[in-house]
C-alpha cells in the first residue's frame, strides 16, 4: 500500500490532518470519504530513505501496546455497561491507564467528547496512525446502532483472542530461539578463539596436514581476516533487500514467495484464513454490510497479495456476486474458508459461521507453528552437531598425522 499525507473537513466543519493507507489515490480517498464528506488535500508520502528503511521506519513513531489496548477495551466494555456516560467512562480509563500514547489519545478524545463531538469521530481523528481501522469501524458502528457497550464488547473479545494467540506463538519460540543463538555463539567461539590456537601448534610442527584439517583452518583464517567484510556485505543485502521489497513490485514479489516457502507457506496461509474470518465476522457483528466488511478486512491481512486480492472482491460483490464464490475465484484463500463462507452465505448465518471458521483456522495456526518449531530445534541440534565434529575431527587427525610423524 502507498501512504498519504491529508487534510479532510470533518462532519461538523472540523480541518483534520493525519495519514492513511490506500492502494492507490483514488482507494485513499474512497476510505476517507467513509468518515469525512470532504477531502481538501490528499498527498502521497514518498518512499523512506535507505537509513530509514535499514532501521524498519518506526523511528520516533508511536506503536500501538497490545496489551494495554486490549485492556483499555474491555475497561469501555465495563464501564459503559454499568451505565456511565460515554465522557465520564473516557476520562476515567485515561486517568488510569498508564500506557503513554494511549493516554495521550485518550485525553484528546475525552475533551472532544465532553465538547460534544462523537467518541467514533474522535477516534478517528486523534488514533489515526495508532488504533486499528476494524476498532474505529466497530465502534462507529456501535455508536450508529446505540449499542456502544457491545461493540466494544466485540473488540475486546477479539482483540484478547489474537492477543492470546500471538502469546502462544511467542511463548513457543523462546526455547528455539535460544538454541539458535547459542549455536551461532559456539560455532563463533571455535572458529575465531579454539581453532586459531590448534593452528599455530600445528605450524610449529611443519608436518603435512589432512586435507579436512587445512580447510578448516583455511576458514578460520578467512572468518578471522574478512569478518568486517563479510558483515558489511550482510548488512548490504540486508539494507537492498528492505529498499527493494518497499517498492509496489518487490511487496507483491515477497508476499507470494511467503506463501510458497515450505512450512512458512503453510503458516502463512492458515494466519491469512484466521485474520480473514475473524475480523469479518467482527465486522458483520458490528452491523456493517458485506462489502464495506471485505474492505476493511482485506486492510488487516498482514500478506500483501493476499490483501490486495481480497480488496479486488469489493468490486465482485458490488455486481451481485457471493462472497464465498468471489473469494473462491480470487484463489488466495483455503477452500474450506471459501466453502463454509458460501455455506453461512446460503442459511443466513454468515458471522456465526466466519466465527467458527475464524476459531478453527486459529486452532490450526497454533498447531502448525508448533510443529514448524518442533522441526526447528532437532535441526539446529543437527547443525551444532555436523559443526562441533567437522571441527573435532579435523583437529584429531592432525594429532594423529603429527604422532605418525614423530
Amino acid at each position: 500500500m502507498e501512504t498519504f499525507n491529508y487534510t479532510v473537513l470533518s462532519r461538523d466543519g472540523k480541518k483534520v490532518s493525519g495519514v492513511i493507507e490506500g492502494y492507490n489515490e483514488m482507494d485513499a480517498a474512497k476510505r476517507l470519504k467513509e468518515t469525512y464528506p470532504i477531502v481538501l488535500q490528499l498527498d502521497q508520502i514518498m518512499e523512506k530513505g535507505a537509513v530509514g528503511s535499514f532501521l524498519g521506519g518506526d523511528v520516533g513513531s508511536k506503536k500501538l501496546n497490545d496489551k494495554a489496548f486490549t485492556l483499555m477495551c474491555s475497561q469501555f466494555s465495563t464501564i459503559l455497561r454499568s451505565g456511565i456516560p460515554v465522557s465520564r467512562t473516557v476520562r476515567l480509563i485515561s486517568d488510569k491507564i498508564s500506557d503513554k500514547p494511549l493516554k495521550i489519545m485518550l485525553d484528546e478524545v475525552a475533551a472532544d467528547v465532553e465538547a460534544g463531538r462523537s467518541l467514533s469521530a474522535s477516534f478517528a481523528d486523534h488514533g489515526d496512525g495508532l488504533l486499528p481501522t476494524t476498532f474505529l469501524e466497530t465502534v462507529h458502528a456501535g455508536e450508529e446502532s446505540g449499542n456502544l457497550d457491545s461493540a466494544f464488547d466485540s473488540v475486546s473479545e477479539h482483540y484478547s483472542k489474537q492477543l492470546k494467540l500471538k502469546g502462544k506463538v511467542r511463548g513457543a519460540m523462546i526455547y528455539p530461539t535460544f538454541v539458535i543463538v547459542l549455536a551461532i555463539a559456539v560455532v563463533i567461539v571455535l572458529m575465531v578463539k579454539v581453532v586459531p590456537t590448534f593452528t599455530a601448534i600445528f605450524a610449529d610442527q611443519g608436518s603435512e596436514l589432512p586435507v579436512m584439517t587445512r580447510s578448516l583452518i583455511a576458514l578460520s583464517n578467512f572468518f578471522g581476516k574478512y569478518w568486517l567484510v563479510i558483515v558489511a556485505i550482510l548488512a548490504a543485502l540486508f539494507l537492498a533487500f528492505r529498499i527493494y521489497s518497499n517498492t509496489e513490485e518487490g511487496r507483491m514479489k515477497v508476499a507470494k514467495l511467503m506463501l510458497r516457502l515450505p512450512v512458512l507457506g503453510e503458516i502463512n496461509t492458515l494466519q491469512a484464513a484466521s485474520q480473514f474470518a475473524n475480523t469479518m465476522a467482527m465486522m458483520l457483528g458490528a452491523g456493517l454490510p458485506v462489502t464495506k466488511a471485505v474492505s476493511i478486512t482485506a486492510r488487516t491481512l498482514t500478506n500483501y497479495y493476499i490483501s490486495t486480492e481480497v480488496n479486488k472482491v469489493v468490486a465482485e460483490l458490488e455486481t451481485g456476486h457471493g462472497l464465498g464464490r468471489s473469494i473462491k475465484e480470487a484463489g488466495c484463500l483455503p477452500d474450506i474458508l471459501c466453502d463454509m463462507t458460501a455455506v453461512g452465505e446460503e442459511s443466513g448465518e454468515l458471522e456465526s459461521t466466519l466465527g467458527m471458521t475464524g476459531e478453527y483456522y486459529d486452532s490450526e495456526l497454533e498447531s502448525a507453528t508448533q510443529a514448524a518449531l518442533a522441526k526447528l530445534e532437532p535441526a539446529t541440534l543437527i547443525f551444532i552437531g555436523v559443526v562441533a565434529g567437522y571441527i573435532v575431527i579435523s583437529i584429531y587427525l592432525a594429532m594423529f598425522t603429527m604422532y605418525n610423524g614423530m
